[in-house]
């Protein structure tokens, strides 16, 4: 990893999930390396939909507390694209010209804003490349 890349939401998600030990521990490792490279990036959405998750549907869900150490520690540096008219505008692009969803299309979008070489996801065509940005599936 050379350049900035992008985390999806999937991969804070497995970084927590205890049943899934190897998928956890490849989450974690990114994680680790996207804080000490300072090349990992997120977007608005992924803090979003991580907490829409830890708060509500893990096993044991995060506290509030847990969650504010959380975002605090992990995401603040992580956090670099916020919902913007670019980014929905490329999204709506995105989603016309390449069939995404308006979710996936948001995070390639917020990818490509922050250019990001890859983009970290379990959930999209793994090795695609859109607009200079390589899909990955860090799990395969």
């Amino acid at each position: 990893m050379s350049g900035k890349f992008f985390l999806d939401t999937n991969i804070f998600t497995y970084s927590l999930e205890a049943s899934l030990i190897t998928k956890a521990s490849k989450a974690r490792q990114l994680i680790r390396a996207a804080m000490a490279t300072r090349q990992g990036i997120v977007s608005y959405q992924v803090v979003q939909e991580f907490f829409n998750v830890a708060l509500r549907r893990f096993a044991a869900s995060m506290s509030y507390a847990e969650a504010e150490s959380y975002f605090s520690t992990v995401f603040r540096p992580l956090l670099a694209v916020h919902s913007s008219p670019v980014v929905f505008l490329r999204a709506l692009q995105l989603t016309s010209r390449d069939r995404l969803s308006w979710y996936d299309s948001l995070i390639i979008a917020a990818a490509i804003e922050a250019q990001c070489e890859v983009l970290y996801s379990e959930d999209l065509q793994h090795g695609r490349k859109l607009e200079g940005l390589l899909i990955e599936n860090p799990f395969r």
